[in-house]
């Protein structure tokens, strides 16, 4: 099957070889190659062939279809005369742009920081020696992910584009008309906290570091592991999470990643019978109606202090009547002074560490915690 022709770019003299097939129902032929096992990933599968490696990526949504192909080729090799379909990816990637803190962080981690030469929301970027960067020019800003500067990204010439898709995202309008390879990173769809840990194997893979990135998740599972095993035979207090936004109070369903990380913490979840994954919308008076009990409350929040009992209670009148909030038993998380979002998603075990700490710890002194710290009157 021939590579596609790269689509015209307008003022650029050069970009990457790529071929530009996004998934459908892209046919992978996978049996000469070697199935690299995924232990708990569900929507990404990788097999080695001769010479290169294909990355398919289900459909999160419709698991029926492949949302994308990627064709993994070294950079040090010629291109395999005859590849299957999909989008060339030419490895290891040196000129990145990176839509997400989360996937900036991890491949920081990684050894690969040298790699990144764009980003999108620098704002949110908390990482030192990247923000430093980004000042600097060295890395570009290219503005915000929703509606990145086209101009820029034209001229930093990046060999790939590490974003998150959503439902119907289509062809990321003129971004996705730049003929770059479109990396989507639908890790955020998985529904157990290892599961989408262990899409860092993948992206190890597209800058060189697989063997860094496989060492990394086998530390990973074996902490997560073992601290799910410590608390198998524990007594299980009801656990609820969040608050309001606007109307709406989203709770975790069963197979919800944060349900998971409830469950294994040796919590209960009181929200339990809803059998699905992702979070349920519920109005704040069926929150309170089936969890007004709960003994423990999580409260993740972003602002510039630290939030008080006093503050959540003055936040809207049924928060006062939640037994947690009564006994003093809320554990807030503030973001902007913490790095959950940036280190959760690849270092599942240290929230795990925090939720065991505060579910089986008695009065709840948690100092040393990660992310989650007991509210103050």
């Amino acid at each position: 099957m021939k590579i596609q022709p790269l689509i015209r770019l307008l003022l650029v003299a050069v970009l990457p070889l790529l071929a530009s097939c996004k998934g459908g129902n892209a046919h992978i032929i996978a049996e000469e190659g070697d199935t690299i096992k995924m232990k708990y990933a569900r929507n990404i599968s990788l097999v080695r062939h001769d010479g290169f490696t294909v990355a398919s990526v289900r459909n999160p949504w419709d698991t029926t279809r492949v949302l994308h192909t990627y064709l993994l080729v070294p950079d040090s090799v010629e291109l395999p005369s005859s590849l299957p379909e999909g989008t060339l990816v030419r490895t290891p990637m040196k000129r990145a742009l990176i839509y997400s803190s989360v996937h900036n962080s991890l491949v920081s981690e990684l050894g690969a920081i040298d790699a990144i030469k764009g980003v999108c929301d620098a704002r949110y970027i908390h990482q030192r020696d990247l923000s430093e960067r980004i000042a600097s020019g060295e890395v570009v800003d290219c503005g915000i992910g929703t509606s990145p500067d086209i101009e820029r990204i034209i001229n930093m010439s990046p060999d790939g584009i590490m974003l998150s898709p959503f439902e119907n995202s289509g062809t990321y309008g003129k971004v996705g008309q730049l003929g770059i390879p479109i990396i989507e990173c639908a890790d955020y769809m998985e529904t157990t906290p290892l599961a989408r840990a262990e899409w860092m194997r993948f992206y190890g893979m597209l800058f060189g570091k697989e063997d860094e990135a496989q060492k990394m998740f086998e530390a990973t599972e074996s902490e997560y592991n073992a601290l799910k095993r410590s608390v198998a035979a524990a007594s299980r207090p009801n656990v609820i999470i969040d608050r309001l936004y606007g109307q709406v109070w989203y709770v975790p369903s069963a197979n919800s990643t944060m349900g998971t990380f409830i469950k294994d913490a040796g919590g209960e979840n009181p929200f339990e019978s809803y059998d699905r994954s992702g979070s349920v919308g519920l109005a704040g008076e069926e929150v309170l109606y089936r969890a007004s009990d709960a003994d423990i409350w999580l409260v993740r929040y972003s602002q510039t202090t630290d939030k008080t009992l006093s503050e959540l209670a003055a936040d809207n009148a049924i928060y006062p009547q939640f037994k947690a909030l009564k006994e003093g038993r809320v554990f807030g998380c503030n973001t902007t002074g913490t790095y959950f979002y940036e280190e959760v998603p690849f270092h599942p075990q240290w929230l795990l560490n925090d939720l065991i700490t505060i579910f089986h710890d008695g009065n709840g002194d948690i100092n040393a915690t990660r992310y989650f710290t007991k509210m103050k009157p």
